[in-house]
């Protein structure tokens, strides 16, 4: 059976904005801060494991330079900086497939860091979320 990958199929929405001008390549990563399991081993050989209830995750989302959501992201960090108003939900899903990532509360983590050069580049929001809710599905 043929299936289908299509990266425009792939939305982030941030608030309750759409985020647009992603770059090419990997343009969000996902990943949570601990393993969901660690294990330990006694003198005998007997494992233990133990499940973790840490669901802190980071969200980073690459944008083109030109991308009017720079504007947006910028704008939510001043507000949080300013009155602490920029924690919002995100939603990453690829729509041509099954994989969903959603977080209530989250947050960017600090300004972008800023290049200019000769060429259009891109810029960089590491996003942190309280607990987030992961499934990477196929396609």
């Amino acid at each position: 059976m043929l299936k289908t990958y299509n990266g425009h199929e792939v939305s982030v929405i941030f608030g309750a904005r759409l985020l647009t001008g992603l770059v090419e390549g990997d343009a969000v990563t996902i990943e949570r801060d601990t393993d969901s399991w660690t294990d330990s081993v006694g003198l005998n050989g007997e494992v233990t494991r133990s499940g973790s209830a840490d669901k802190r995750a980071t969200v980073t989302i690459r944008l083109q330079q030109s991308s009017s959501d720079n504007d947006y992201c910028s704008g939510i960090v001043a507000a949080d900086e300013l009155a602490k108003s920029g924690v919002l939900p995100i939603l990453v899903r690829d729509s041509n497939g099954n994989s969903i990532y959603a977080a209530p509360e989250a947050w960017i983590q600090k300004p972008t860091a800023a290049t200019f050069g000769k060429e259009a580049g891109e810029r960089e929001w590491v996003i942190r979320c309280a607990k987030v809710t992961m499934f990477s599905g196929g396609n």
